[in-house]
């Protein structure tokens, strides 16, 4: 089993449309004002946005883009307009995370976690083959 979609709910896909763009996901699929569909620059998972007529409040849900140059990228999408809820700071549980929310309040985390993403130094052990 692989992780590869995530729909978001949006009352404005243009709108949402425009800051996945500038947060440099690639546009990949456009059916406005109902639908679209990006793709990560690696990996090829893909995300989309999903014209709602309402949206159901905060959801606590919170969409992760892993981003090797954490630092220098929060920076410059600050400089084009963006603003985040928190800058990059050195969390706990080792990853790096800074902060923002999609223009329908969807959170979004800009973060660097390395090796510590999926194997941190509390990684349960792998069950016995049998």
């Amino acid at each position: 089993m692989n992780l590869n979609q995530v729909t978001l709910p949006s009352a404005d896909v243009a709108r949402g449309a425009a800051f996945y763009r500038r947060l440099g996901l690639r546009q990949i699929v456009e059916n406005l004002p109902k639908y679209v569909r990006f793709e990560c620059p690696d990996g090829g998972s893909t995300l989309s946005l999903h014209r709602v007529d309402a949206l159901a409040g905060a959801t606590r849900v919170v969409v992760y883009f892993e981003c090797p140059d954490l630092d220098a990228r929060v920076v410059e999408l600050k400089r084009q307009g963006l603003a985040f809820d928190a800058d990059p700071v050195d969390q706990p549980w080792l990853w790096r995370e800074a902060y923002l929310r999609d223009p329908d309040g969807n959170v979004v985390c800009l973060f660097w976690a390395g090796e510590n993403r999926r194997n941190p130094p509390w990684r349960l052990p792998e069950p016995p083959h049998e």
